[in-house]
């Protein structure tokens, strides 16, 4: 069985003090080094970020004329190329083998809607390495964790959210996600 770890949008927008900060999120990144750095078995790890154009709305991802809807529309964020798209500075990069940038002008929640450095999707470089099982980790856990650990099971791996590692922005719909994603396949716990 060759496993990956599958590292879900944390970025400084998504920390405390970020454009859509969630509570919990610098102790997520933390947490996420020291998993690698205590447990070295992973055949990949593979890191997401939004990726978000600075011009426009990102397919009406972003709420330019009013409010958001906190569904569809969001304020701005992870902007390319800024503060709020980098990775939060507690997750050490450099235990990360791959890069995927997602939201490049469009909506995007899952990873496997991004792209890889190299122009690859993330299936495909799954796929290339034999990886059977996944490890998702992540913010926010009720949006792109959430939809990025539906599509790996899609794809038919086995997968298991790791909920000490995730963040959401309510514990009802971090539950409701959790319970979501069990319904589908996906084991969850520590």
């Amino acid at each position: 069985m060759a496993r990956a770890l599958l590292i879900v949008d944390v970025q400084n927008d998504f920390t405390e003090g970020g454009a859509l900060g969630v509570e919990g999120g610098a102790a997520v990144a933390r947490g996420i080094t020291r998993l690698l750095r205590s447990e070295p078995d992973y055949e990949v790890v593979v890191a997401s970020r939004d990726w978000h154009d600075a011009e426009g709305t990102n397919g009406g991802h972003f709420a330019l004329d009013g409010a958001p809807d906190f569904v569809v529309t969001w304020p701005v964020h992870c902007v390319a190329g800024t503060s709020g798209a980098d990775y939060h500075p507690a997750l050490d990069t450099t235990l990360v083998d791959v890069h995927v940038r997602k939201g490049m002008g469009v909506p995007a929640y899952s990873m496997f809607e991004g792209v890889t450095d190299d122009g690859s999707t993330v299936e495909a470089l799954l796929d290339r390495l034999g990886i059977d099982e996944v490890d998702v980790v992540g913010i926010a856990t009720h949006y792109c964790v959430r939809a990025s650990a539906l599509d790996a099971l899609g794809t038919g791996r086995r997968v298991r959210v790791l909920e000490g590692l995730v963040a959401g922005v309510a514990p009802e719909s971090s539950r409701a996600a959790l319970a979501e994603l069990r319904a589908a396949g996906a084991v969850t716990g520590d």
